[in-house]
């Protein structure tokens, strides 16, 4: 008789789904430059209100197309990397705490 082996169980707060989103955003290099930006500053160049960066700022620093940089900032904002907030016309982002705890609880779990 086969024996039978019990499935290991991965918990986790975040459903999986989220969390392969999450790493499938972080796969681009130009959202890993948007990412890094969102990090290391408080304000950009363009329009600095230190309530986050304007949008207009990532297109000078990845050399992108405002079109270009618009979808990638939905990508971000879908896997919870990235949250964004309407002022007036302008765009401004920060960094989304939530999304990068649970990037960082799946690769603890990973690295037991």
């Amino acid at each position: 008789m086969l024996e039978q082996f019990e499935r290991p169980s991965f918990s986790t707060k975040f459903p999986l789904d989220d969390l392969a989103w999450r790493f499938k955003a972080l796969a681009d290099p130009a959202r890993l430059k948007i990412l890094l930006y969102l990090a290391n500053y408080d304000a950009g160049q363009c329009c600095p209100t230190g309530e986050g960066i304007c949008a207009c700022d990532f297109e000078s620093v990845t050399g992108l197309s405002q079109p270009t940089v618009s979808h990638h900032m939905k990508c971000l904002i879908s896997a919870h990397l990235v949250m964004g907030e309407k002022q007036g016309k302008w765009m401004y982002y920060r960094l989304d705490p939530e999304g990068f705890a649970s990037i960082r609880e799946a690769l603890v779990s990973l690295g037991q």
